[in-house]
């Protein structure tokens, strides 16, 4: 068997990228470093400093009524490893910085955790694993 390869890309369908796009501009601290529409869809991507890149895709038949929900089938959130409490606060603080509602830092046997939400109710977190 093949070693499980790490995480290359994430992307996630927003309803409205003149909504979603400037939102994570100002949660990643950067432009897109590419834009993409060769389907059905409009899709801004970001490099992350990890080397992985996450898009946001604008699907051109997207519902509009629907809304994220971690409980049904699909993803339950995306979380952000960071390398501990200091850099979990130096988050809380950016986030704080540019408007953006979260759970503040909780503290749990298996590590600490800072989630937040994007413009579509998708759930993102920072999180760091005890130990």
């Amino acid at each position: 068997m093949p070693t499980f390869p790490a995480i290359h890309h994430l992307a996630l369908s927003v309803t409205d990228l003149t909504v979603s796009e400037p939102w994570y501009v100002k949660l990643v601290g950067a432009e897109p470093a590419m834009t993409l529409s060769d389907g059905p869809f409009q899709r801004r991507v970001f490099a992350l400093p990890s080397g992985q890149l996450m898009g946001l895709t604008q699907h051109d038949a997207v519902d509009k009524s629907a809304t994220f929900v971690p409980s049904a089938p699909g993803m339950d959130h995306v979380g952000f490893g960071v390398s501990g409490r200091e850099e979990i606060e130096q988050w809380r603080d950016h986030l704080d910085s540019v408007g953006i509602e979260h759970s503040g830092v909780v503290e749990a046997d298996y590590g600490l955790a800072l989630s937040f939400k994007d413009p579509d109710g998708n759930a993102l977190e920072f999180f760091h694993l005890a130990g």
